[in-house]
């Protein structure tokens, strides 16, 4: 299977990875695409039907993918599995199983009970995926997890008015000086990420 998929679902679905994408080796791409689209197939499952049992189903198979990427054994084909197992050996395998452990969150129309709750979700979504990414490069893990947390808090920041229109309560409180706080979390995480980088 080619990246033709990967590159087409990461166009429409992440703009903002598809655009960090623009002007990167291909080689970089290659790698990339498959973790990015893998992440937008993961985040999507459970919003995929009404019933969130489809939304159980859709992530359990994605774990068993992950399960076989981790094994080093034979994985089904899948336009998005497929090349994500040719990139992805059993530390990236881990991380996306991280991160589809917390979407099972999304099938819960309640709101985060603390804001513990909330940043551990974040660190298992945003911050679990950029370490894949880095895993599919062969990258020092040091400072992933920091900058992932940091850009998934800006992301579903962003997504809130959404989340809020299809019923969700997606943050523990609106009241300021919380999210002033979140705010204040998330830009330490990313000082703390680019403290993190080599040279």
């Amino acid at each position: 299977m080619s990246l033709d998929a990967c590159a087409d679902l990461v166009r429409r679905g992440d703009p903002a990875r598809w655009q960090s994408l623009r002007g990167q080796p291909d080689s970089v791409r290659a790698r990339l695409l498959p973790v990015y689209a893998a992440n937008l197939e993961i985040a999507r499952a459970p919003w995929v039907s009404a019933e969130p049992a489809i939304g159980q189903m859709r992530l359990t198979w994605w774990r068993e993918v992950m399960e076989e990427i981790a094994a080093g054994g034979p994985v089904r084909r899948h336009e998005v599995a497929t090349p994500l197992a040719a990139v992805l050996g059993a530390e990236g395998a881990r991380a996306l199983d991280a991160a589809i452990v917390a979407r099972h969150r999304d099938l819960d129309p309640a709101p985060f009970a603390t804001a513990v709750a909330l940043i551990e979700y974040l660190e298992d979504t945003g911050g679990q995926v950029t370490v894949a990414a880095g895993a599919a490069l062969g990258a020092a893990p040091a400072g992933l997890a920091d900058a992932g947390f940091a850009a998934g808090l800006a992301a579903y920041l962003r997504a809130v008015p959404e989340l809020a229109a299809r019923g969700r309560q997606p943050l523990h409180s609106r009241a300021p000086q919380d999210l002033a706080e979140l705010a204040r979390i998330g830009l330490d995480r990313l000082a703390a990420a680019r403290r993190a980088r080599p040279g």
